[in-house]
């Protein structure tokens, strides 16, 4: 009876009025159809953090510096990338949230009116908040639910040019709750299509998924697959960059990590005695270098959720503690004996891991009792400003990736942004995961945490002179210092050795697949 009269309560006082809204910004929007939609301007609308959300930022910034009104819509929470709010044809536009009370109530109710709050507050940013209709909507998906219908709606009714940009499939997702049988998911699966097959332009994050989506939904409006990219400063640190970082921050490093790390307040630099003097005397800046006796730096940016298997890298952990506990032990026998060649070692690992999400209490909480026993391998959680995470990413030895793609169709970014700054990967393997990592050449892939084990084991031997780890850093600073048009010249030279993998900077991708399409001559995108 209580939970019944709370339901009820909820309904006058926050469903009725969402409806109430909703009803009077559908008349407002038949007003503004009169309008003739404002050219070099775009609204780009994504349900969720839009601190969280790179790829859409990237376009965003990319829209400005073309020049267009750009309108930003999203929910707030982290902290946007700097050119946000830098640049002065960037507006931010935060959608509220719903009422807390819908996180009281059964999944299956709180769905539907969740949704009729988020299309009342969506419909009002692009209605009041916008002055003029934009030349161009620009869509994530997913979530699909209910902003594919929306931008469909309202692209139609004003005239504005409506770019899906897909980067997953939103049915998919919801099948890792319900089930892929679940009823609501093929609802979901239906309202994709329908709502998501006819846009102006289709931008894809994988050429899997474009394939995919053009053979199985036969999908209308030009197609381009736009592989993410990280923005410019990312980059490899500098050991000057790396001091710095860790100095900034020692106050987020557990005091249990004060036994293992070679010195507390500088664990991965250390400042030269001779250095220090010649300073003193001329005046001149300190220059730190990386300590020989540091751990081997590995991250892992995860969201904690049910498709990125944390268990995987947990597993390898306790088989890469127990290999360097024999490697290391016999390395130490045989140093003993004048006669033997001394054998080759393995590192200290210190495994960082940024990010939230709703496991990361359940598995720190075992990794703090597995790690009490452990002599070579500490686990840390870290959250840090957008800012410091390409830092961290610049100073690490090697990147860590679980994601596995609830639909095979997409790439983790976070792969992206390590190849960014420099940082070799071991990735889990799924399907499209040949379109970014390329086994011996950018890093290596895994099925199973034994797999994952052996890699550690290989890449890490004699760190931090670590010729197989060397050999993946060499390529990648290759890649990162190719031409602008460097993409066409590795097609036209396959044959080389590692030459089908592609890269390029955001803005040189951004400028070939995306400008074309937005400035009205999409036969030369893609």
């Amino acid at each position: 009876m209580i939970a019944n009269k709370s339901f009820h309560d909820f309904f006058v006082f926050a469903a009725l009025p969402s409806l109430a809204l909703l009803v009077f910004l559908v008349v407002n929007v038949f007003q503004k159809v009169r309008q003739t939609p404002k050219l070099r301007s775009v609204a780009i609308l994504v349900l969720g953090d839009v601190g969280r959300s790179p790829r859409m930022m990237y376009h965003a910034e990319s829209f400005a510096k073309l020049g267009f009104d750009t309108y930003l819509i999203g929910y707030k929470g982290s902290k946007p990338i700097l050119s946000l709010t830098s640049l002065s044809n960037i507006r931010l536009s935060y959608l509220s949230e719903s009422p807390p009370l819908v996180t009281r109530i059964p999944f299956v109710l709180a769905a539907p009116i969740k949704i009729l709050y988020q299309i009342a507050t969506i419909l009002y940013t692009l209605v009041f908040d916008i002055p003029r209709p934009p030349e161009f909507i620009m869509v994530q998906n997913p979530p699909s639910i209910p902003t594919l219908a929306l931008v469909w709606l309202v692209g139609g009714m004003m005239g504005s040019k409506v770019i899906i940009d897909w980067h997953n499939l939103g049915y998919s997702i919801l099948a890792l709750k319900l089930g892929q049988t679940h009823l609501l998911v093929n609802i979901a699966k239906r309202f994709e299509i329908i709502f998501g097959r006819s846009a102006y332009a289709h931008l894809f994050v994988t050429n899997a998924m474009r394939n995919h989506l053009e053979q199985e939904w036969g999908l209308i409006g030009h197609k381009a697959v736009l592989h993410d990219r990280p923005p410019s400063h990312f980059h490899k640190c500098l050991p000057l960059e790396v001091h710095e970082l860790f100095v900034r921050l020692g106050h987020l490093i557990s005091p249990a990590l004060a036994d293992f790390l070679p010195s507390a307040s500088l664990p991965l630099t250390e400042i030269p005695p001779s250095s220090t003097s010649r300073a003193s005397a001329l005046s001149s800046p300190i220059t730190p270098k990386l300590r020989k006796d540091r751990p081997a730096l590995l991250v892992s940016s995860t969201s904690w959720t049910p498709d990125e298997d944390f268990g995987i890298l947990l597993e390898a952990l306790k088989i890469y503690e127990s290999r360097a506990r024999e490697v290391n032990l016999t390395n130490c026998e045989n140093s003993q004996s004048k006669h033997s060649k001394e054998r080759q070692v393995l590192p200290r690992i210190w495994m960082v891991i940024t990010g939230k999400g709703p496991l990361k209490d359940r598995y720190m909480a075992e990794v703090e009792l597995l790690q009490k026993d452990w002599q070579y391998v500490r686990c840390t959680s870290l959250w840090l400003e957008a800012e410091d995470y390409p830092l961290l990413l610049g100073s690490a030895d090697l990147g860590i990736s679980l994601h596995s793609s609830s639909s095979a169709l997409d790439l983790p970014m976070k792969i992206v942004d390590m190849f960014g700054c420099g940082l070799p990967v071991c990735a889990l393997d799924f399907a499209c995961l040949p379109e970014l990592v390329k086994a011996g050449i950018n890093g290596q892939v895994f099925r199973n945490a034994s797999e994952l084990a052996e890699h550690l084991e290989t890449l890490l031997t004699s760190f931090p002179l670590s010729p197989a780890l060397d050999s993946l850093r060499t390529t990648l600073q290759r890649a990162l210092q190719v031409p602008p048009n460097a993409e066409h010249h590795v097609r036209n030279h396959e044959h080389q050795e590692g030459a089908d993998w592609e890269w390029g900077s955001w803005s040189e991708n951004w400028n070939r697949v995306v400008k074309p399409l937005v400035l009205g001559d999409p036969e030369r995108s893609g």
